[in-house]
């Protein structure tokens, strides 16, 4: 099927109006038609450009009696409908801000996606009240609601089965405007806000790509400093240590800032998780041990008188009958920083879609916090689906931010209801910003480290942006035993919490660790690519009590070495002659067991063990070219290229974007879900991006 660019279709499937069914049929239909493709990205470049316009303006936010008043009705028409009828279906262009204003008047003022649904006007039907919290009391969800009622229906249409999102989307659908945007249509007039719009008019194309809009102004958002690795010279630094990491929040919120139109900030680069964000088709153990190891040796694209090693891992996949039952809890910030779209909504959507993959072996307890927390869903069956999204229906954003409390909570109730070998974890769902009770970052690490030691293991779920606090979050899924993931659209809520739900949740190995030592008559130098805030002491490879990384069901995990070979020119910073004790020993006279270019060893212990064991891998170099590299090889070697672009790092050798975008293109290979596809988007994205000097850039 062939889709004409006027079909409403399109634009009712660039803003999520579609049923499932509807949905199924316009994405079969848009993957081979190019010309549509790009209508539903000029679509979806037309939202945000009206959210780049309404964020920009400064008046007062709706008082409770104008939200009140304007909560008790549904829009007549579709919002999918009324941007298309706005619009000139021939030549995109905008036609009409006065049109146009009154089209959006009632959808831009309801600041809850759900009130956006399809249908006539009608009063909209009372919930129950949220649910009211009191420190370190436990409360009963409501009862359900009567058969027919809104969160009835909701909870209806979210036991159905999901249908996939094409993800070789440019852009997620754009977040609703922001409350000045609302209140400025009330304040000025639907003559004034019309004449803002009427701004607008002219070619789509002129006024924004899907990666040129504008990031709001103020921003608040926190990253550690990361300082690339320096080469080391093999004669003083022969072992390098660190933690393995299989987090994917860096590349999730790196495409977010890109897709807003700016660079990402430098610190907000986490190559590790630019490269791990991608399955690989690594073979997976062959014996009793949770993952197996692949080391794979070629020419440096960036540097090919430099050798590339990259060390992988692939955790084992259990049969579903061995998998163990799970212990969630769901821990939610309902403060009032989580009112925006991409927050607290996108959070329930994703949480929805988690909960029905839970099975009635399976138990989730539901606590939140703000200024306190409480319990809002008692420790409850999996296949008991109605209650547990019931509780998520009823929950609002209001009030301050006490983290601490809630997670003292959380952990007391996962301890509560503890599985023996089980798999018990709190999932927390926030956007970081813990400002009362227990604030500091190094405050709320210490009390994760020590929840840790419970056996009750933690993955956090990021969302929204502006005072996202990413430095935060991923220092508490590192000492607490599990991952951080951003969820920046109902898309990566689905890769995250759906396709790898037994990677993410599920642990078969922590405490990872990875040590590397290099033959010096081979190697006169090494980098390790990323991993810069996993690094660990030499000693602390054979010391049990030090805490590393974590593996998933399933999970792959991929770190790369620029190696520099002994005789090729490599200026490094030398150091004083000793005067107590004997230099180093001359690297070409040093005695080796063979050709060996390197020994890679692993510690790694069970999920219930407090032993770890050990697994060591002798490697010899070939001589392979990168051309003669294995697929997984080369793609991820691009996407390790492109952060290093994207942090400027003084290591790039050659790279360029056109570079990186062409070993990426020939490296695709098999992309069943468009990961890949997509990455090449963000690659030409940067490029733009970098070319333009008046593009915002993170700070």
């Amino acid at each position: 099927m062939k889709l004409d660019i006027q079909d409403p279709r399109l634009t009712a499937y660039a803003l999520g109006e579609l049923d499932a069914t509807e949905q199924q049929a316009v994405e079969a239909a848009l993957r081979t038609d190019p010309e549509a493709q790009q209508a539903v990205a000029t679509i979806r470049a037309l939202g945000n450009t009206l959210r780049t316009e309404f964020a920009a303006e400064t008046s007062a936010e709706l008082q409770p009696g104008q939200r009140a008043t304007v909560a008790q009705f549904r829009p007549r028409v579709p919002l999918a409908l009324r941007l298309r009828r706005a619009l000139n279906p021939t030549t995109g262009r905008v036609v009409g801000g006065l049109a146009l204003a009154a089209s959006l008047f009632i959808g831009v003022l309801v600041s809850r996606p759900d009130l956006l649904d399809r249908g006539l006007v009608e009063p909209k039907p009372q919930l129950p009240s949220p649910v009211t919290t009191t420190p370190g009391k436990e409360h009963a969800v409501h009862e359900e609601s009567p058969a027919g009622s809104d969160v009835d229906n909701k909870r209806t249409a979210a036991a159905q089965p999901e249908t996939e999102i094409m993800p070789t989307e440019p852009l997620a659908p754009p977040p609703m405007p922001s409350a000045v945007g609302r209140q400025m249509m009330l304040s000025k007039g639907a003559g004034n806000a019309a004449a803002d719009l009427g701004r607008m008019d002219g070619e789509v194309d002129d006024m924004l790509s899907p990666v040129q809009s504008a990031r709001p102004p103020f921003n608040t958002e926190t990253y550690d400093h990361i300082s690339d690795n320096p080469f080391m010279s093999v004669a003083n630094n022969p072992l390098s240590t660190f933690s393995i990491d299989v987090d994917t929040a860096a590349y999730a919120n790196m495409r977010r800032w890109l897709r807003d139109g700016a660079l990402p900030p430098k610190d907000a680069v986490r190559i590790e998780e630019l490269v791990n964000y991608f399955p690989y088709a690594y073979a997976g153990p062959t014996d009793a041990a949770p993952f197996a190891t692949h080391v794979e040796v070629a020419s440096a694209p960036w540097q090919p008188s430099h050798r590339l090693v990259r060390v992988a891992l692939k955790g084992k996949v259990l049969p579903r009958r061995a998998r163990p039952h799970s212990n969630f809890v769901f821990l939610i910030d309902v403060s009032g920083s989580m009112e925006d779209s991409n927050k607290l909504p996108l959070l329930k959507q994703s949480l929805r879609l988690l909960t029905q993959q839970l099975t009635a072996d399976d138990h989730v307890a539901m606590v939140v916090y703000a200024g306190a927390s409480g319990t809002v869903l008692p420790s409850t069956p999996g296949n008991q689906k109605g209650k547990i999204l019931a509780a998520l229906d009823h929950l609002e954003a209001g009030g301050s931010t006490n983290g601490g409390e809630g997670i003292q909570l959380a952990y007391r109730t996962a301890l509560n209801h503890f599985i023996q070998d089980g798999n018990n974890r709190v999932i927390l769902a926030t956007d970081g910003d813990f400002n009362v009770g227990v604030t500091n970052n190094g405050d709320l690490v210490r009390l994760i480290e020590a929840k840790a030691k419970s056996g009750v293991f933690l993955s956090v779920l990021g969302f929204g942006e502006g005072n996202l606090n990413d430095a935060g979050m991923e220092k508490l899924a590192d000492k607490g035993n599990g991952n951080y993931a951003y969820i920046d659209s109902l898309n990566e809520a689905r890769k995250v919490l759906v396709k790898e739900m037994h990677a993410t949740l599920n642990t078969i190995a922590k405490d990872v660790k990875i040590q590397v030592e290099f033959n010096p008559t081979k190697v006169a130098a090494y980098r390790l690519i990323g991993y810069e805030n996993r690094a660990l002491r030499n000693e602390d490879f054979n010391d049990d009590t030090k805490d590393a990384g974590e593996i998933g069901e399933g999970h792959t995990v991929t770190a790369f070495y620029d190696v520099v070979p002994v005789g090729v020119p490599l200026a490094l910073p030398g150091v004083d002659p000793l005067k107590y004790q004997t230099p180093p020993v001359d690297p070409t006279a040093a005695t080796t067991n063979s050709g060996e270019l390197l020994t890679v060893k692993l510690r790694y212990k069970e999920p219930a063990g407090s032993s770890s064991q050990l697994i060591d891998v002798a490697v010899t170099d070939g001589g392979q070219l990168f051309e003669q590299a294995t697929e997984d090889f080369r793609f991820a070697a691009s996407v390790a290229g492109f952060g290093m672009l994207l942090r400027e790092s003084p290591h790039l050798g050659t790279l360029t974007f056109d570079a990186v975008a062409q070993l990426a293109a020939r490296a695709k290979g098999n992309d069943p879900d468009g990961y890949r596809q997509e990455f090449l988007q963000l690659v030409t994205a940067a490029k733009r991006l970098t070319m333009n000097t008046d593009a915002p850039k993170g700070q």
